[in-house]
């Protein structure tokens, strides 16, 4: 089971939104169509890692990263990765990974029997939920179930928020919906689940105001940078990740589509505050994970 095995010390940043898109037999994550789109999306054609080149490619930075992928068998009719495979594979590389479950809410008392084996048997750390790919409104009664055995066990739960790249250009957006996605049905989950930490992932474009809302008034919330170039951050995200969120903000990429080499690089190019990026890159994420102390 894994057992996080992170040197605080030594580790430079905690990447808090990192894909494994193919397993070890070739598999993905995505259908080939969504692949493909995304790919042309991001303008990037580059390689799908597994498991343990992720590890490899964070180790020689000096960095962690929290790995998921997202279990959307019912909306996309395509096999997941397997959550447990991917646990078992972070647990190999303790020293920099820490595994995030996915389970497909839609499947309903399915999703939380594996969700409770995966916290049990396998130590997943949190949990990654898509709604517009997983084609599911996360404020819908029918999931609060879901939402509290994660509340329970004390993991939190990390939501896509905003536009997303996946099923672009396809005719229908591949029949997704960007507005499951808008972060402002978070906030009933969390007025309903006080306990239970959630992150909203990526400036919430266009959505963006939402989010901030939501972050102000519940204290059980976070933001995650991930999915964009830190140069194209909106200005208020900025203003508040700069002040009154400052602790509650976290650094992601949405690797392997945008590298944290370049978002190091182009955070330089921002507003961020040298005396808040600490905690952005490392010192909240720690806390969140409970990986200090």
């Amino acid at each position: 089971m894994y057992q996080p095995a992170i040197n605080l010390d030594t580790v430079t940043a905690i990447d808090m939104h990192v894909h494994i898109e193919v397993d070890d037999h070739g598999h993905t994550s995505l259908p080939e169509p969504l692949v493909a789109a995304a790919s042309a999306y991001f303008r990037t054609d580059g390689p799908r890692p597994a498991v343990d080149a992720v590890a490899r490619y964070y180790r020689e930075r000096q960095m962690a990263a929290v790995v998921f992928t997202v279990d959307a068998r019912t909306q996309l009719a395509h096999p997941p990765l397997s959550s447990i495979d991917i646990a078992r594979a972070a647990a190999d590389h303790a020293d920099v990974l820490i595994p995030f479950g996915s389970v497909d809410p839609r499947t309903g008392e399915a999703a939380r029997d594996l969700a409770a084996r995966l916290i049990a048997d396998e130590g997943v750390r949190g949990f990654k939920f898509h709604p517009t790919v997983q084609g599911f409104d996360p404020s819908d009664e029918a999931y609060a179930p879901l939402w509290a055995l994660l509340e329970k066990a004390g993991v939190p739960a990390l939501f896509h928020t905003g536009q997303t790249g996946i099923g672009a250009g396809l005719p229908g957006g591949y029949g997704l919906r960007l507005g499951l996605s808008n972060p402002i049905l978070l906030d009933s989950v969390a007025a309903d689940f006080p306990d239970l930490q959630i992150i909203m992932a990526h400036p919430s474009v266009p959505w963006q105001d939402e989010a901030l809302s939501v972050a102000t008034h519940k204290h059980n919330t976070w933001i995650d940078l991930s999915g964009w170039s830190p140069k194209y951050f909106p200005a208020e995200l900025v203003r508040y990740a700069n002040s009154i969120l400052k602790h509650r903000v976290l650094f992601g990429t949405d690797y392997p589509m945008l590298t944290p080499d370049r978002w190091l690089r182009d955070v330089e190019r921002t507003e961020l505050k040298p005396d808040v990026l600490p905690g952005i890159l490392k010192d909240n994420a720690a806390r969140l994970l409970r990986l200090a102390g």
